[in-house]
């Protein structure tokens, strides 16, 4: 009796994890609610692997059923927990190829509004010269903030194009969705060491902070690629009420109903924007780098139509989780780099050491393969 009532848990959460697979490419414009089994594949996956110890204890040819799937399903294990030990940083012949270093952040405008301000500006100088110190050949930031002139307040703390872009040796390209009063730029950029020959942006329909870029760059070798950075739909969602909401009944019954209404929005508005994106990048005929804040994690729609088309770099050689966040909520990959099937990814790894932001940059190394 009691092995009966284990086969059938072990078919059931095998049942699971091919049903959030396939809920994966599901767009939420289509059917949102999708989304939820999506996000419950690292739960089945879990599952997986402990019914497999269970059975290969008890009767190893059922173990079979939870090792085949983990096996068939190993690029989706790999999303959310990157197991790749052995990976040694090519040299020698075997690092032949032109080499392109890549460094991606969300800045959080440099902490300029007074709520995210320290004194004398402390974070927002620290983040802006490691940027400008950074021997990066590409560098894409999103919630991208400069200032052109001085100002009184600020004095040149913000004139983050000069000191990131020419004073850096790199050719800045801002893509401003708002100009404030003073003249202070919002929005995205890329600097780039080489020279950039063509340059554009998606608006999504209507030009926002959530929108995205890219810029074509000529390398020494002579071979063309293109670079896209992109800041996808934010749920909007204070990590405060979301706490709130998970500890306590009052706190779901209070914060519950807007939190969903906003996960939802930012749901359908991500899938949108992502299809735009693939429909784009399947018209390009150079070899892709992409970065971006997602603000979806790696089990989401928004990931998976990425992951179709191109390889994720803490994937296919990271280790572990990969946080990304710099938050209250824990383990949460948001910011990612993806490259084309033309590139060998040599090495990526996350800047926790560099805390300015709510987001640690990512810098990962690409060589075009021969």
């Amino acid at each position: 009796m009691r092995r009966s009532f284990a086969f059938k848990c072990t078919l059931l959460v095998l049942g699971w994890v091919l049903v959030a697979i396939a809920a994966l490419q599901v767009p939420a414009h289509q059917f949102w609610p999708a989304a939820f089994l999506g996000l419950s594949l690292p739960v089945a996956l879990v599952l997986t692997g402990g019914l497999a110890v269970y059975w290969l204890l008890r009767n190893w040819r059922v173990a079979l059923l939870p090792i085949l799937m983990l096996v068939l399903m190993w690029p989706h294990v790999q999303r959310g927990f990157a197991l790749h030990p052995l990976h040694l940083v090519p040299s020698g012949e075997k690092a032949a190829g032109q080499k392109v270093q890549l460094l991606s952040a969300n800045v959080r405008i440099f902490n300029v509004y007074a709520q995210l301000r320290d004194k004398n500006f402390s974070s927002s100088r620290k983040l802006i010269k490691w940027l400008a110190e950074q021997p990066a050949d590409v560098i894409c930031l999103q919630e991208f903030y400069n200032e052109p002139r001085p100002s009184r307040t600020n004095k040149d703390v913000f004139q983050s194009v000069r000191r990131i872009g020419p004073e850096a040796h790199r050719t800045p390209f801002v893509s401003v969705t708002l100009r404030n009063a003073i003249g202070a730029e919002f929005g995205l950029a890329i600097f780039s060491k080489f020279p950039i020959v063509h340059r554009g942006t998606i608006h999504f329909g209507k030009l926002t902070q959530n929108h995205a870029m890219f810029a074509d760059l000529r390398l020494p070798s002579g071979d063309t690629i293109r670079v896209y950075n992109a800041h996808l739909q934010s749920m909007s969602m204070d990590e405060r009420d979301i706490v709130d909401s998970y500890s306590s009944k009052d706190g779901l019954k209070a914060k519950g109903v807007g939190l969903l209404r906003r996960f939802k929005r930012g749901l359908v508005a991500r899938s949108r924007q992502v299809d735009e994106l693939v429909q784009h990048m399947q018209q390009c005929r150079y070899p892709i780098l992409f970065c971006a804040d997602l603000n979806d994690l790696p089990y989401s729609y928004t990931y998976d139509q990425l992951a179709d088309h191109l390889q994720n770099a803490h994937a296919t050689i990271g280790n572990g989780i990969g946080t990304t966040y710099n938050g209250r909520l824990p383990f949460l990959r948001i910011d990612q780099q993806f490259a084309s099937s033309q590139w060998a990814i040599d090495d990526f790894g996350v800047h926790y050491e560099i805390p300015y932001s709510d987001h640690f940059p990512l810098t990962g190394t690409y060589r075009l393969k021969k």
